[in-house]
């Protein structure tokens, strides 16, 4: 069953502004180490940046808080497995939001998909609750750290 949807379209000229007036300072605060280190080393490294603050923004929208209620922008964090899909982590207070909103008998995964073609860049989350296999314990969510 659907937990929640979320999307978001950022502008990648404004992002790329807010890089150039805020530098560390924006980055250190809406971004992981992670997350910065794979931006910095991508050619388009603006249009990086972008398109993982639209799935941290779809994120929230998918927990059904927004950027409100605790939620931090680094609970939210973007990362990518060996064939370059991407894959959401939540932690911190975003973790704890979706252990509470998945039913018991579930695990909770979060589907994200990226895009851009400049100016934009947008995102797509789908959090998913899928049974548990017979006799496995009841966990609640699936929460990668």
């Amino acid at each position: 069953m659907i937990l929640g949807i979320g999307t978001d379209l950022a502008n990648i000229d404004r992002i790329s502004g807010t890089l150039e007036r805020f530098g560390d300072r924006f980055r250190n605060r809406v971004f992981t180490e992670v997350e910065q280190a794979k931006a910095e080393r991508r050619r388009d490294t603006v249009g990086t940046y972008a398109k993982r603050w639209a799935a941290k923004e779809a994120c929230s929208k998918a927990l059904g808080t927004g950027l409100r209620m605790g939620i931090s922008w680094k609970d939210m964090a973007v990362s990518n497995l060996r064939t370059g899909q991407p894959v959401m982590e939540v932690t911190g207070w975003a973790a704890e939001r979706l252990k509470a909103m998945t039913p018991a008998g579930h695990e909770a995964i979060i589907h994200v998909t990226l895009t851009d073609d400049h100016p934009w860049a947008q995102a797509f989350v789908v959090i998913e609750a899928r049974p548990l296999a017979d006799g496995a314990p009841d966990t609640g969510a699936r929460v990668d750290s």
